[in-house]
């Protein structure tokens, strides 16, 4: 059985992991009746394994936006033979607040909205709840096999009188559990495999989305602690064990080192992991001029900010009646004295030279030659026989579940290829602009593209081949 905590070894990364929690939990204008809103929940979201796989398995990533019903976080760790790793398994957990109001019977109906006798408004809304489980092994007993502990989240019902009517929040049960392994590498050297599951049955597997998100673990993500131990980082990780780094597959999360820069000699260990389902770098950081988070999903303070004070009293009014934490978001916003504004307007970090001639040069995020052997202008991926490469002119077929939402979007559209990109974890992406893009020029000299995976496109006509 996992051992008992004693302390909090994750207040390092306390910040970010909330950030990460509540990344696009709900989004501006925060209000019900907002589109955005209709559609949440892109992140670490594992759903039970029967409805991901309706279709067939999902393809594994690097990250986890989208569904799957696993993540699987793989590292090395440096440690003592006494080491004891803790693990913190975090997720938000489905909650359908129900506004109520009774009928001509005596018996409550379901209604969209409803005002109490304080004269505030309830509407009807999606909710999530916060769920952590905390697990520990000694690393011996992991060497003799893995371990796996329930992860699960209860189900409840809470009820909230409003003297005209009341709130019902019902949760159902979210099936879970995790299993830790390890393998020893050298002498100090090991790799953990740290596995997360939607353990759950859908009802039906052909259900629409919202309904088997009530059994979801909703923006899952992982923290890695202990004592006598160290985390390589994955993605700078020593010299010496860049290799054994390579080998480490991890699925639907990304694994980066938390708290603070220089806490080792080199840099590329640490005494904290954080295993994320949005990639980051290594010891990200919450900005400290940031005055609370606004749940936004690549959120800019500053603007989402404006625009909130900008909100009409309405607005503002249904956005208080749709969510707790909108609310507190309008409170903020309101009240926000005029210096912390100032504060949000930007901070300089650095003026390396680096960075400096990189303004200077057309943007790029790839350089040529970074990685030896690879070569996304000039590299290939052959589908159904032909060679797709720069230039080359392609359909696009994407999957319609297990992809980005906005995908939907493209089906059918012809595109040119633009670069063939070779994934840390192996898989293999193509960047393409779309044909009837009045933007494509330019997003293609920003290096903005859509991606997508060989098997979602069709090659078109002759001259399928890339330039020479």
């Amino acid at each position: 059985m996992p051992e008992a905590l004693s302390g909090d070894p994750f207040t390092r990364v306390g910040a970010v992991a909330d950030a990460v929690l509540y990344e696009g939990y709900l989004l501006y204008p925060y209000r019900r009746s907002s589109a955005k809103n209709r559609v949440r929940w892109q992140f670490g979201v594992l759903l039970p394994r029967t409805w991901v796989e309706a279709d067939g398995p999902v393809a594994e990533g690097i990250s986890g936006s989208a569904d799957s019903w696993y993540q699987r976080t793989e590292c090395l760790v440096r440690a003592a033979p006494d080491a004891v790793l803790r693990v913190r398994v975090r997720y938000l957990q489905l909650q359908r607040k129900q506004v109520e109001a009774p009928g001509e019977d005596g018996r409550y109906r379901p209604v969209e909205s409803l005002r109490g006798d304080d004269g505030t408004a309830h509407l009807s809304f999606e909710e999530a709840v916060p769920y952590e489980r905390d697990l520990a092994w000694p690393l011996a007993e992991l060497l003799r096999g893995p371990r796996t502990a329930e992860v699960s989240a209860p189900a409840a019902v809470y009820t909230e009188e409003l003297g005209a009517g009341r709130v019902v929040r019902r949760r159902e049960h979210v099936r879970a559990h995790t299993t830790v392994a390890a393998e020893r590498l050298a002498d100090g050297l090991y790799r953990l495999c740290v596995r997360t599951e939607n353990a759950g049955e859908a009802p039906d597997a052909r259900a629409p989305r919202a309904e088997a998100l009530r059994q979801a673990l909703l923006a899952a993500h992982t923290l890695l602690a202990g004592e006598g131990l160290e985390f390589v980082s994955q993605t700078d990780p020593p010299a010496a064990l860049r290799d054994r780094a390579r080998g480490c597959r991890s699925a639907f999360t990304f694994p980066v080192l938390g708290g603070p820069a220089g806490e080792s000699a080199d840099g590329a260990t640490g005494p904290v992991l954080l295993s994320a389902p949005i990639i980051l770098p290594d010891h990200p950081q919450v900005a400290p001029e940031s005055p609370g988070d606004l749940h936004d999903a690549a959120e800019i303070d500053e603007i989402l900010t404006l625009r909130t004070m900008l909100l009409t009293d309405e607005e503002k009014a249904e956005a208080r009646a749709t969510d707790p934490r909108a609310a507190r978001i309008l409170d903020r916003v309101d009240t926000m004295p005029p210096e912390v504004f100032a504060n949000l307007h930007g901070a300089i970090r650095s003026l390396a030279p680096a960075a400096e001639e990189a303004c200077e040069a057309r943007p790029a995020w790839w350089q040529e030659g970074g990685d030896a052997g690879l070569s996304p202008t000039t590299d290939t991926v052959t589908v159904d026989g032909v060679p797709l490469g720069t230039g080359s002119r392609v359909r696009l077929n994407p999957r319609l579940r297990g992809a980005d939402a906005q995908d939907m979007f493209l089906v059918g559209r012809s595109a040119e290829v633009a670069a063939v990109f070779h994934d840390v974890d192996g898989s293999v992406h193509l960047a393409v602009t779309v044909d009837d893009d009045p933007a494509a020029e330019l997003h293609g000299w920003y290096g903005r593209f859509h991606y997508f995976r060989p098997d979602e496109l069709e090659p078109l006509g002759d001259g399928t081949e890339p330039p020479p």
